[in-house]
């Protein structure tokens, strides 16, 4: 790309308030994927649920968000970027706070549905907010990826700090926090000039048929499953293997080991990934961290009383997930020509798919089969992922290199993280 295309260079810290404004909204919005990671156990206990019950929290959210990818591109093209925003952080606010009131897990497996839609409309919307209220500023961009990784490494540490307090803490302070979001993109973000050009709501759809995308999304698919069993499962195992030694290991003591998981995670989707993309290649790149992640949930089923191993596992996992999540991501906007807007929702709802299988079948497979059953079958979803990506790589053969400039590529690394 030439010169005079690339996006103007500005200071990090020299931007609009209005981009500062949604920087914080997407912290917050991001926190909520791992917010309620430390506190399962606590709500398993307060309100007499089952872990299989518990994790459906995290299938509720991500299945509706998973659903709604779908749709997100038509939404922002008649309502528009800042008002898509508003109705996102709304709907987030709402159903957060009514999370926190509620009396039931049931109650709160439906209100994480509510609040899984809202965050569908802010996430597929917020990058191209930020890069339009700071003038296509390649800082800014930066700035989307910081608050991006703080948010995924913040959410299981606030969760936890809130949760020592009560289990409804975390949806209530989310709920405030995005109210201060929402009253600062409502105050400080100009609507855009520029009407939106309308986008066919059967457009993700048809883009299935590209084999390709639809390849790298089964891929993404079940990787997703091992990505999640190691998210929503994992605090089951941990609680477990501390009370086998006489140790309390609460909200807490597990917001901080995902605390860790998390800054890897962000550290490596944002800093690691594209060194290794560049020197290695995106394909060689996925199958190596892929083959690692299957090994590290090999090891956690084989050490699922081993309370030092399990916390060292979930911490370097988040290592090898901040890796494939970029990669896997850039891979699919590098593979096909369709439109990015497109292409990148289309592949977001088929991964979140297997985000909201993965928390719903591993309780009752851990209760049928043995508390190191789900890891198992995570590695075992895994290698399905390897070996459709396998079989896709000669469609693969042109993908080299991650994309040149700093919008591209953050664009594909938000999405990647996102899901």
């Amino acid at each position: 790309m030439s010169q005079d295309t690339q996006p103007p260079k500005s200071s990090l810290l020299k931007q609009p308030l209005s981009v500062w404004a949604i920087a914080f909204a997407c912290t917050v919005s991001f926190m909520g994927i791992g917010l309620v990671d430390p506190i399962l156990p606590a709500i398993s206990k307060e309100l007499d649920a089952t872990p299989s019950q518990t994790m459906l929290l995290f299938t509720s959210y991500l299945l509706i968000t998973a659903v709604a990818m779908f749709f997100t591109s038509w939404v922002a093209s008649r309502l528009g970027t800042k008002r898509t925003l508003i109705v996102g952080l709304v709907l987030i606010i709402v159903f957060a706070a009514l999370a926190g009131t509620s009396g039931s897990v049931d109650t709160i497996i439906g209100f994480r549905a509510g609040w899984g839609l809202g965050n569908a409309l802010f996430i597929s919307t917020s990058l191209a907010a930020i890069v339009g209220a700071s003038g296509g500023s390649g800082s800014a961009i930066v700035l989307y990826e910081a608050a991006l990784g703080v948010g995924m490494a913040l959410g299981p540490l606030l969760g936890g700090a809130l949760g020592e307090v009560s289990w409804r803490g975390p949806f209530f302070g989310t709920a405030a926090l995005m109210a201060i979001g929402f009253i600062a993109i409502a105050t400080l973000l100009r609507k855009p000039t520029e009407k939106p050009v309308p986008v066919p709501i059967s457009a993700s759809f048809k883009a299935l048929r590209n084999p390709t995308l639809r390849s790298l999304g089964i891929t993404a698919l079940f990787y997703n499953f091992g990505f999640f069993t190691i998210l929503a499962y994992s605090p089951y195992p941990l609680e477990a293997a501390a009370a086998a030694q006489g140790l309390e290991f609460g909200a807490h003591e597990l917001g901080l080991v995902f605390f860790g998981w998390g800054l890897l995670l962000a550290i490596t989707s944002v800093l690691v990934a594209p060194v290794l993309t560049r020197n290695f290649g995106l394909v060689k790149t996925l199958f190596s961290m892929l083959v690692l992640l299957t090994a590290t949930l090999v090891v956690m089923a084989f050490s699922i009383g081993n309370l030092t191993a399990l916390v060292c596992c979930v911490i370097v996992s988040g290592a090898f997930l901040g890796v494939v999540n970029t990669a896997l991501t850039e891979t699919v906007m590098e593979a096909t020509n369709l439109p990015r807007q497109v292409a990148s929702s289309t592949y977001s709802g088929i991964r979140f798919l297997g985000g909201a299988i993965a928390p719903a079948v591993s309780g009752p497979i851990a209760e049928a089969m043995g508390a190191e059953s789900p890891y198992w079958f995570g590695a075992a979803a895994l290698i399905v992922s390897i070996v459709v990506l396998g079989i896709s790589s000669k469609r693969l053969q042109q993908i080299g290199r991650p994309h040149e400039t700093a919008q591209e590529e953050a664009q594909t690394i938000s999405a990647g993280d996102a899901a």
